[in-house]
């Protein structure tokens, strides 16, 4: 209620991934509840090994994955027409999964797990690795174990969970450069209305107006800020 002035209340379950597909699988991912509200949102978790996931960025992996990251995004979108909830843009839903990292941590979510912080700082600068990893393999053509060290040297990752993550990007090109993209252009919509509104900015209209626009493209997204400056400014 801080962060939003449309509220929704998804349900959730934490499911582990199933043992067959460990292996291959990412360290986490989410999906909304179903349109009929028969399923839930599942967050599901890779438990393949317990040193896959540290105490200090379990809560930074839920904000995106959960609540406020995809499935909280997710089931906004059930209250829109099909084709709405079908289409999915990458920047965007990732971008908003990052965002929802970054105001977690603006909610406070932090001020009494300090480690925590440093798990959702980790957290953003591995997205920026991944800039660097997905253009290294793609264009100066790193090998598998250049682009994991990369992330080993830079920030400190887990090598165990970058194998995957690498192994993703060597079949998915472009993908994980969608998530930095994302979040920093809501993060410059935000400053973008900070800037034109002056005092009339309103911290949880902006984030309804991101929100309740539903997953778009970016250049969408800047035109539904622009409507929401334009209604706050008149």
């Amino acid at each position: 209620p801080r962060a939003f002035n449309t509220l929704v209340d998804p349900p959730v379950e934490v499911r582990r991934i199933p043992i067959a597909e460990e292996l291959g699988a990412a360290g986490a991912y989410a999906g909304g509840p179903s349109k009929d509200g028969s399923r839930p949102g599942r967050f599901w978790i890779n438990l393949r090994t317990t040193d896959l996931h540290r105490k200090f960025d379990i809560p930074d992996l839920t904000f995106h994955e959960a609540i406020p990251g995809h499935i909280w995004e997710d089931t906004y979108s059930l209250d829109m027409p099909l084709i709405r909830s079908l289409l999915s843009f990458g920047s965007y839903s990732e971008g908003w999964a990052l965002y929802a990292q970054q105001l977690a941590d603006e909610l406070g979510a932090y001020d009494a797990f300090k480690v925590g912080r440093l798990g959702y700082l980790q957290g953003l600068a591995f997205r920026a690795c991944r800039l660097v990893v997905d253009t290294g393999l793609h264009h100066k053509r790193w090998s598998r174990q250049q682009a994991r060290n990369f992330f080993i040297d830079r920030i400190g990752s887990n090598p165990e969970d970058v194998k995957g993550e690498v192994d993703r990007y060597c079949s998915w090109a472009g993908q994980a450069c969608s998530y930095k993209i994302g979040h920093s252009e809501i993060v410059r919509q935000r400053l973008r209305a900070q800037s034109e509104l002056g005092a009339a900015y309103d911290f949880k209209a902006f984030n309804d107006a991101v929100i309740l626009g539903g997953n778009v493209p970016l250049d969408v997204l800047a035109k539904n800020v622009a409507r929401y400056i334009d209604a706050a400014g008149n």
